[in-house]
């Protein structure tokens, strides 16, 4: 795994590596200090934008804040902005895009929240300090004069880079008493920038995790996912663990805690999950377009049926038997719950549904249908259930580990033999519908698609078929179901 984000080391390289950074930024930035300084306003990069720079980080979306209101806002970018949208007014926010980059303009405010949601009662501040003081985090407190590039840090955003810490800038209860979501917010920046929690930012997220349950499922959705696709998913996981927001969000992973998995070489399934999270990681490939959010659910949660399936077999041995299938139906029921699409829910749940059946495959007893009938259940998931399945071992015995790995090999290599002869990535039966109802004379409707899964069970069990042993096939089925057919009409007997 990578290591924490670069950090700066010194406030006066720091301060300069900023002006420097921000210089990329010119064209725009300081096109549009110009327009608000001749308006007679203040401009300031601010929040993630300064944050990223200072770590090195690309930022392509940049961030202000200004003491003019909304409405003028508006009239400093109409015609000089290509686009200016402004679903974000009622919080002081004008969107605008100018030569391929995106902006956000918010007035500087001084927020202060309804103690019930996440919602904030809008008010506009008059100063940049009191504008930060508001923010979640002191590296989010940080900003940027414009268009003089006067470095702004009132609260010690950059020293709390420099040591790696996630603080916040006024009291830690106070500030997630505001918004509970800044709760999840600190596990997540954990995971994307490998910083800790200062001490007195853990003691209150532990104290007020039971708050989060104030939050929308879609609002903490969102946070979790940019957790789970941060370089560091395993710190943010243990975070929230640790203080309790996992029982409010994921309660089915601090629940793994307590028990041992059926190998009894590891503390207990959550660690073990976690390991397989960041193997399952470190399979992933750029060219699959990056960070894999189905994996690493599907990994997180392969073993969530353990606890409700475990059981103590004679010899003192632990037996967790159809934890595939139990955990299955959990990942589907909390993941709809979190309100994630219905794809990432059915692919998550199809793939700790799959994670274990190749423990059945041995040294290579699979018939060529069992192969056939693993590639058509894991269908477009089949690279993603390779990568989990290999992930899936921990153990520390060499040698086993390495007789596993070897016995997934060689499933790999009948795999790509079958489907470079059967082509198996489009398994259908040798008969389509219209052959279907022609060849038993019936009309659309439900039987057609009984006679249609036959065939292909049969497909994936005998392989394919030319088209005189479908049609036989097809007949002696329906003789068998007593389905009068064209073939079968007048006491002729099918064939085959």
């Amino acid at each position: 795994m990578p290591g924490p984000a670069q950090a700066p080391t010194s406030s006066t390289g720091a301060d300069h590596a900023a002006v420097v950074e921000m210089l990329r930024y010119a064209p725009v930035a300081d096109e549009l200090a110009q327009r608000f300084a001749d308006a007679g306003h203040r401009l300031y990069l601010v929040g993630g934008s300064v944050r990223d720079a200072l770590l090195g980080r690309p930022s392509p979306d940049l961030d202000f804040t200004t003491d003019a209101r909304p409405e003028q806002i508006q009239r400093l970018v109409s015609g000089w902005a290509e686009a200016v949208w402004d679903t974000g007014i009622a919080f002081g926010t004008v969107g605008a895009a100018r030569r391929g980059q995106t902006l956000e303009i918010t007035t500087f405010r001084a927020d202060a929240y309804d103690g019930v949601s996440r919602n904030p009662v809008v008010a506009f501040g008059d100063t940049i300090e009191g504008d930060l003081v508001r923010r979640d985090f002191t590296a989010n407190a940080m900003a940027l004069s414009l268009p003089d590039r006067t470095f702004v840090d009132p609260y010690g955003g950059l020293a709390a880079l420099a040591r790696g810490v996630l603080d916040t800038p006024t009291d830690p209860a106070t500030s997630f008493g505001d918004d509970p979501l800044r709760l999840l917010r600190a596990a997540r920046f954990v995971s994307q920038l490998g910083f800790e929690v200062a001490p007195r930012v853990r003691e209150a997220m532990t104290a007020m995790a039971p708050q989060l349950a104030r939050i929308t499922a879609e609002r903490v959705q969102a946070e979790l996912s940019k957790l789970l696709l941060g370089a560091h998913p395993r710190r943010g996981i243990e975070l929230m663990v640790d203080t309790g927001l996992a029982d409010v969000v994921l309660p089915e992973v601090p629940a793994m805690r307590l028990e041992i998995d059926e190998h009894a070489q590891h503390k207990d399934v959550y660690e073990h999950s976690l390991t397989v999270m960041e193997q399952a990681i470190d399979r992933e490939s750029s060219d699959d377009g990056g960070p894999d959010l189905v994996l690493r659910l599907a990994a997180l949660l392969h073993d969530i049926g353990k606890p409700a399936t475990r059981k103590v077999e004679p010899g003192r041995r632990v037996s967790f038997h159809h934890h595939e299938v139990v955990g299955a139906k959990m990942a589907r029921k909390r993941l709809r719950e979190l309100r994630y699409p219905k794809q990432v829910v059915e692919d998550v749940a199809q793939l700790v549904f799959l994670h274990l059946r190749f423990h059945g495959y041995g040294k290579g007893e699979w018939t060529d249908s069992a192969v056939r009938r693993y590639v058509t259940d894991a269908g477009p998931l089949l690279e993603r259930l390779h990568k989990l399945v290999r992930s899936d071992s921990t153990t520390r015995n060499k040698r086993r580990a390495a007789a596993l790995q070897r016995s997934y090999d060689d499933l790999e290599e009948r795999i790509a033999r079958i489907a470079q002869e059967e082509d198996l990535a489009r398994v259908r039966p040798d008969l389509d519908g219209n052959a279907i109802m022609e060849l038993l004379g019936i009309p659309p409707g439900p039987l057609v698609g009984r006679a249609w899964r036959h065939l292909k069970e049969v497909r994936l069990e005998r392989g394919p078929l030319d088209d005189d042993e479908a049609r036989a096939e097809l007949l002696r089925w329906a003789a068998e179901e007593g389905i009068e057919s064209e073939g079968t009409r007048g006491g002729t007997e099918p064939q085959g």
